[in-house]
C-alpha cells in the first residue's frame, strides 16, 4: 500500500484531467476548471507522498508528465477549442471557423513539450525554467469562465485567444526562470518571495473568488518572474536567486 499510493495518487490526478476534458468538450468550462484544481491537488499532493514516504520511482515520474500533460495540457486545450469553436467571428474570418479551434491544441503539444524538458533538465530542482504547465492550465480555464462575458460581447476577442496561446505557448518551454512554492524550511530570508506571493494569492481568491482570481494570479506570477530574472540579470547573477527558488 506504502509504495503503490503515491502512484494511485498521480492515476487520481490523470482521471481528473480526463474528466475535466469531458466537460470541456461539453461547453461547460466551468466544471472543467474545477476538475483541473482537483488534479492539481492530486498533482501536488503525489509527489509530497513519495518523498515522504520514501518511495521515488523512475516510473512514477513517468507517470507523472503523463498524467500533466492530460489535466494541464489536454483539458486546458479542450477548454480553448470548445471556446473558439463557440464565439463569434468577425465575417470574412467566418470560413475559418471549421479550422481555427485546433488552434487550442498547440497548448497541449507545447505542455508534453515542457514536460519533456522538465524531466532531463537538472536545473528544475528547486526553480521552473518557463511556466509549470499546473499554472497555465488554471490561467486558461479561469480566463475563459471568469471573462465568457468580454470574450462573447468584444469583437477582438479571437484575436485575443489565438495571440494568448502563442504567447503561453512560448511561455512554456521558454528559458525564464520562474520561482517554485515548495518550501523547504521556513526561514524568511529564503523564501521571502514565496511568502508574499502565497499571502498575494490568497487575498486575490478572497476578493475575486476561485474562479476570476487564478487569470490574474498566474499572470502576476510570470510578471513577477521576468522581473525578478531581469533584475538579476542586471546584477550578474543571471538567474533567479535563492530567495526565488
Amino acid at each position: 500500500m506504502r509504495k503503490h499510493l503515491p502512484n494511485s495518487l498521480t492515476c487520481l490526478n490523470l482521471i481528473s484531467g480526463c474528466t475535466a476534458t469531458y466537460f470541456a468538450f461539453q461547453s461547460n468550462a466551468k466544471m472543467a476548471l474545477m476538475w483541473i484544481i482537483v488534479g492539481a491537488v492530486f498533482d501536488f499532493f503525489d509527489g509530497m507522498a513519495a518523498r515522504l514516504l520514501g518511495v521515488s520511482s523512475p516510473i512514477g515520474k513517468e507517470l507523472d508528465s503523463l498524467a500533466d500533460d492530460i489535466t494541464f495540457g489536454m483539458a486546458p486545450a479542450a477548454i480553448v477549442f470548445s471556446e473558439l469553436a463557440a464565439i463569434d467571428y468577425p465575417s470574412f474570418m467566418e470560413p475559418a471557423r471549421p479550422y481555427l479551434p485546433f488552434a487550442a491544441f498547440l497548448i497541449a503539444a507545447f505542455s508534453a513539450l515542457r514536460l519533456a524538458k522538465f524531466n532531463i533538465d537538472t536545473r528544475q530542482a528547486t526553480s521552473f525554467i518557463g511556466m509549470p504547465t499546473p499554472a497555465n492550465a488554471l490561467f486558461w480555464g479561469s480566463f475563459v469562465v471568469g471573462q465568457s462575458e468580454w470574450i462573447e460581447n468584444n469583437r477582438f476577442a479571437l484575436y485575443a485567444i489565438l495571440v494568448l496561446i502563442l504567447a503561453t505557448c512560448w511561455l512554456l518551454v521558454s528559458e525564464i526562470p520562474m520561482f517554485s512554492l515548495k518550501f523547504k524550511h521556513l526561514r524568511w530570508k529564503d523564501n521571502n518571495i514565496k511568502l508574499y506571493f502565497s499571502f498575494f494569492s490568497v487575498v486575490m481568491l478572497i476578493v475575486f473568488g476561485w474562479i476570476d482570481a487564478w487569470w490574474l494570479i498566474i499572470s502576476v506570477y510570470v510578471l513577477t518572474s521576468i522581473v525578478i530574472n531581469t533584475v538579476n540579470k542586471r546584477q550578474g547573477t543571471g538567474t533567479i536567486n535563492t530567495q526565488a527558488t
